[in-house]
């Protein structure tokens, strides 16, 4: 007799549509506790492999939440320096297993990706880019300047907090012409680990604060915005070269899968680390409630406009483009903005940005590895609304009454700050100098806010990423064709080689491991047939190393009436 369980199971399969009516009609109890127990098994089942599925992500949310209990419950005792220390040191482990990934992965991805697209194809994709992070990058300025003009949180109570003395000067085209310089380095490899920036000097003997000389100093730092113009230009031309240029696409191509396998492996010990930086700065902060109760209200402003530009302008704009729910698309993204929180860096949540575009999101990967490293560097939407209202929240401080005129300079300037950020260490600091002076306002007062900068850099940088990836959603969207019509055009063309020399076509159809692969090797055989034509005299057969590196060699035979030979590996 077949138990209760088998009955369900083969019921649910069609088996037993027969027997249904008399089954209910004997023993409907039975039934009723048959598919009761299924529909329990189903769910269990169910969040089961939900679990399995998301299970980083889980422990991600889990590390965030313990490490802000354990910050709190820290601070109700007594700990030194040193203890701070330790508790932060797993999250410093992370950052810096992060940062070194960033170089390698930055020239890999841009090169892969842009290898695969034609000049024509790159410039309508950079452009559309470029458009979208010039437009939200706006709006956000815009609703950081409506926010705090609604709430007006400046109070001159808070002048009332300690200061510290700021000297540094900031000149709006001085920052504008340090992105330029940095665009084109003199020296590639110092490019990898310093840029250049203006920096103003107090004459010897100087009496007047207009006493400055400029000079053209180095920082330290990845040049990223010169590493960028360098790996698009050379990702461009090794695409051009097709077959000659094969072996060194392949390079880079290898190289960035081997960084994001390495990323995966970081990615398992990021809970850990991400609960050791949010513990460790919370048990650093030493006037938590007074900071809180002075500046609550700046803070409020702040993620108030954040929450707008996150849940309603970068939703609005993908779903207006793409007429897709851009829940979905936030849902797939979900890792990637967790650890911005908690690592307070684009640049070192960039892996992750990848893997969830890619594999959560299916954006291609010509797109996301072009499209996100530059958006890391100059799309800020979060840092453009939080120098627009730090700006006016320290002119309102001070009594100062914005017009109309000044209110459209600190829109301007707040997107101009925000581009040329990334490439700028303490980055909030010389970008908000850089609005308070094109304001003439005092540029000491930007020491008030940083009490809470540790909180809001944090949010603002999430936002730049979920920014960075709505604008590679959309950017895909629009190039789906393009890309299409280029994966046709190259495949003919391989085709038509492949077949001159007797050989297999690659795999059709879009990108994937399998499908990758396949399409290399009929490239390796092609580039073997080739070889064996240019020796000076060919044998009918000849053996040569495998170009795929794995220390086995490949057969070449060739008996094709056409050359007079037929190649086949």
């Amino acid at each position: 007799m077949v138990g209760d369980w088998k009955k369900a199971e083969m019921e649910e399969r069609g088996e037993l549509e027969k027997e249904r009516e008399p089954m209910i009609q004997k023993s409907p109890a039975v039934v009723i506790r048959t598919n009761t127990h299924l529909e329990s098994r189903f769910c269990s089942t169910k969040v089961k492999e939900w679990a399995r599925r998301n299970l980083l992500l889980i422990l991600t949310v889990v590390g965030v939440l313990m490490g802000v209990f354990i910050g709190f419950m820290a601070r109700m005792t007594e700990y030194s320096e040193e203890t701070v220390m330790l508790v932060s040191f797993p999250g410093d482990i992370l950052m810096r297993m992060l940062k070194m990934l960033i170089l390698p992965l930055i020239v890999s991805s841009l090169i892969s990706g842009l290898c695969g697209l034609d000049a024509k194809s790159s410039g309508k994709m950079g452009s559309r880019a470029l458009i979208y992070y010039f437009v939200t990058t706006m709006l956000a300025g815009i609703t950081g300047i409506v926010v705090v003009l609604l709430i007006h949180p400046g109070n001159p109570e808070v002048k009332k907090m300690k200061k510290q003395e700021n000297n540094e000067r900031v000149k709006v085209l001085d920052a504008f012409l340090d992105i330029v310089r940095n665009m084109f380095p003199d020296n590639l490899i110092k490019a990898t680990f310093e840029g250049v920036r203006t920096s103003y000097v107090r004459k010897e003997n100087a009496t007047s604060d207009e006493d400055f000389t400029r000079h053209i100093v180095h920082i330290n730092g990845i040049n990223v915005i010169g590493l960028i113009v360098f790996c698009v230009a050379f990702g461009l031309v090794a695409g051009q070269m097709r077959s000659s240029g094969q072996v060194l696409i392949e390079f880079f191509v290898v190289l960035n899968d081997c960084i994001m396998k390495m990323v995966e492996l970081i990615m398992w010990y990021s809970p850990f680390g991400i609960m050791s930086l949010i513990a460790g700065k919370l048990m650093e902060i030493e006037n938590l409630a007074e900071t809180a109760e002075m500046l609550g209200l700046y803070m409020v402003t702040v993620i108030v406009g954040l929450l707008f530009h996150a849940c309603i302008t970068l939703p609005g704009i993908y779903f207006f483009v793409t007429r897709k729910n851009p829940g979905v698309f936030f849902k797939g993204m979900l890792q990637a903005w967790i650890t911005a929180l908690g690592t307070a860096s684009s640049s070192a949540t960039l892996p992750i940005t990848f893997r969830c575009l890619e594999e959560n999101n299916g954006v291609d990967k010509r797109v996301s590895r072009f499209v996100v490293p530059v958006g890391a560097t100059v799309n800020m939407d979060g840092t453009a609304l939080y120098e627009a209202v730090g700006a006016i929240f320290i002119a309102q401080m001070n009594g100062i009454t914005l017009s109309a005129g000044q209110i459209v300079t600190v829109s301007f300037t707040a997107t101009l700050a925000s581009v040329g950020a990334a490439s700028i260490p303490s980055a909030a600091l010389v970008t908000m100098i850089m609005v308070l002076s094109a304001l003439g306002l005092p540029i000491n007062d930007v020491s008030l806010i940083f009490a809470v900068d540790w909180f809001l850099d944090r949010l603002r940088t999430s936002i730049n990423v979920l920014g960075d990836a709505y604008g590679a959603g959309i950017v895909y969207h629009l190039s789906k064709d393009e890309l299409a019509k280029m994966d046709q055009e190259r495949a003919a063309e391989e085709q038509m080689e492949l077949e001159q020399f007797g050989l297999s076509p690659p795999p059709p159809g879009p990108s994937g491991p399998a499908i990758d692969r396949g399409r290399r090797l009929s490239r390796v055989s092609l580039q073997l047939a080739k070889t064996h034509l240019k020796v000076s005299s060919p044998s009918p057969t000849q053996t040569y190393p495998d170009p795929r590196g794995n220390g086995m060699s490949l057969f070449l035979s060739v008996n094709n009436p056409n050359l007079n030979s037929e190649t086949q590996i």
